[in-house]
């Protein structure tokens, strides 16, 4: 992965960046203000030395009135310079932030209703690089380098005629000093942008590290890994520090030699200028004057090496977030849903399902299967790992599609089904419920955004979670951590069927609700399920067969498949894999 993102990292098809046309459209007014703005700055820059030369030329004259209008002139271009500068700044920056702020909402706006199944191709943290890396790189293409290369063009090409009006003689000598200022900075360039990509991965890797440590930090200090992590981070940082010093001793030397060749060339020009003054065959403003305009061509000419070297990076950054923009989802809406009738009935059928993660297309994790859930009823799924118990409800909430078969809700195929529709039906309670790093009301409000405060109480108090929230130093404004890491196992639970609560959807699809808990806690977050699922159609997944003891059916799945279907009663009296489960957990008194 890292070496496709190396090889990704610049693209050489600088017309990629038309990508960012759809975004930079809406704001055209900015673009022609920028670039009115823009024109008037060159052009000044490229008058003033003319003024230069005016100025100069007018010492000898005698005349005091002509030598102040020419001052006044050039104070009024220097005026005009700094007008044209500071707006074309706030427009083509606002312009930068504008269109990265809406590059960054779309690309998270996309990511965000992608299906899981996206993600098993496409890592997490190379989605946040795109987000956050990529969209930094086009901001200063948009926000700077776009507009300075465009100054600089105008630069060059303006400077270079007016150079030649005013002495071919010496603009001749010029163009033989250009090449020689530009070759070190392509060479130095191209090495100087490699190691900069360099420096840039080696502090990508640095902070992905410390990212590691610190999402770990209770693993790392129980296993004593504290003295080993600082080494490793330490010899990361130390490779990003040799990187940098890398690029700054390239920079360092590439800068000494540009600057000993401009001044250099500056005083060889300024020598044979001088014997021309002297031989009256220019004027000491005109030399003045070309000597300013071969500064300002052979400067711009030498960034725009350096420039393009950024597009071409922002073109890369470009074709990434493009990629992501355009990028299929294996799960979409129809173009047509049906619209599912209100109320909800809650009856659920899987009807001949086969499903195959993308991931694993050589195994089956459901093979054929066929069962109906009734409306109201409690249906549990037990059977040993990996027999496909959780990927019935991954595909229950689309996560996934079935590659054979159906599953339909009252009656309607998921697939004819907005996401969004028959989604705001159900409510999951994760083995691993997320708790959110806000406060605990906000994460129970999180199941219905638009809840009152008494909602939000009324539902902790249904989960058994409002005795411990009150206990918490703050109450329900109390601020939970990252990941919920002020709460035990047992109330993040209680705070997940608390927000399961607060829904109020027809279908309840809970898995593992009860894992990992003492008894305590198992206990209390059973009652709270129990009330939970009063009135609704409750699909259960658990390991744990005294949890569901209570389910109208008990559906044992075995590789892929339904092994058997019945009450806890009549599985353990038929004997199979329920009662050799049910024996070795009450036995071993695990239940």
């Amino acid at each position: 992965m890292a070496e496709n993102l190396e090889q990704r990292a610049t693209s050489k098809k600088v017309g990629a960046l038309g990508g960012l046309w759809p975004f930079i459209r809406p704001y055209r007014g900015m673009v022609i203000v920028a670039g009115l703005a823009l024109c008037l700055t060159a052009t000044v820059s490229l008058v003033l030395p003319m003024a230069v030369r005016r100025v100069v030329d007018s010492f000898g004259a005698g005349d005091v009135t002509l030598l102040d209008k020419y001052f006044g002139a050039a104070l009024m271009i220097a005026a005009l310079l700094a007008l044209g500068t500071g707006i074309r700044y706030y427009f083509v920056t606002r312009l930068g932030e504008r269109v990265v702020t809406d590059i960054r909402r779309a690309l998270f706006n996309r990511v965000l209703g992608m299906s899981p199944a996206y993600f098993e191709k496409l890592l997490t943290g190379e989605v946040l690089s795109r987000i956050t890396t990529d969209t930094t790189l086009i901001l200063s293409v948009i926000g700077s380098s776009v507009s300075v290369a465009l100054r600089n063009m105008l630069t060059v090409l303006g400077g270079l005629v007016l150079m030649g009006l005013t002495s071919l003689k010496l603009m001749g000598l010029v163009l033989l000093i250009v090449p020689a200022i530009i070759i070190p900075i392509v060479t130095l360039g191209r090495r100087l942008r490699r190691q900069s990509r360099d420096n840039q991965d080696a502090i990508a890797h640095s902070s992905g590290m410390a990212s590691e440590a610190l999402l770990a930090v209770q693993t790392v200090q129980s296993f004593t890994h504290e003295d080993r992590t600082r080494a490793e981070f330490g010899q990361i940082n130390e490779q990003s520090f040799t990187a940098a010093l890398t690029r700054i001793s390239t920079r360092a030397v590439m800068t000494m030699i540009v600057i000993f060749l401009v001044f250099g060339g500056v005083v060889g020009v300024l020598w044979i200028g001088a014997r021309d003054v002297r031989d009256g065959t220019l004027t000491p403003g005109e030399l003045v004057q070309f000597v300013i305009y071969a500064v300002l061509v052979a400067g711009a000419a030498g960034s725009l090496s350096e420039i393009w070297g950024e597009l071409q990076r922002a073109a890369g950054a470009t074709e990434r977030l493009v990629e992501m923009l355009d990028a299929s989802d294996p799960v979409s809406d129809p173009s047509a849903p049906v619209a599912l009738l209100r109320p909800v009935r809650g009856e659920i059928t899987l009807d001949n399902v086969t499903f195959f993660y993308p991931a694993r297309p050589e195994f089956a994790a459901l093979n054929g299967v066929s069962l109906t859930v009734a409306p109201g009823e409690t249906v549990a799924l037990v059977g040993p790992s990996g027999a496909g118990k959780s990927s019935i409800l991954q595909l229950l909430m689309r996560f996934y599609d079935p590659q054979g078969g159906a599953i339909l809700l009252d009656g309607h195929d998921l697939r004819s089904l907005a996401r969004t529709d028959f989604r705001a039906a159900m409510a999951l309670v994760p083995q691993d419920p997320v708790i959110f790093a806000a406060s605990a009301l906000e994460n129970i409000r999180f199941g219905r955004p638009d809840a009152t405060e008494a909602e939000v109480i009324a539902a902790a108090e249904a989960a058994s979670a409002h005795g411990f929230i009150t206990a918490l130093p703050q109450g329900y404004a109390t601020y939970l951590g990252e990941r919920g890491v002020m709460l035990s196992g047992g109330q993040k639970q209680r705070i997940a069927i608390a927000r399961a609560i607060l829904r109020d959807a027809r279908v309840l699809l809970l898995d593992e609700a009860t894992s990992a808990l003492d008894a305590e806690s198992e206990r209390d977050v059973q009652a709270a399920v129990d009330r939970l699922a009063q009135g609704r159609t409750v699909i259960v997944v658990a390991h744990r067969l005294a949890t569901v003891k209570r389910a109208n059916r008990i559906v044992v799945l075995d590789q892929g498949g339904i092994d058997a279907i019945g009450s806890h009663d009549a599985l353990v009296g038929a004997g199979g894999l329920y009662a050799r489960l049910a024996k070795l957990q009450f036995t071993d008194g695990a239940a």
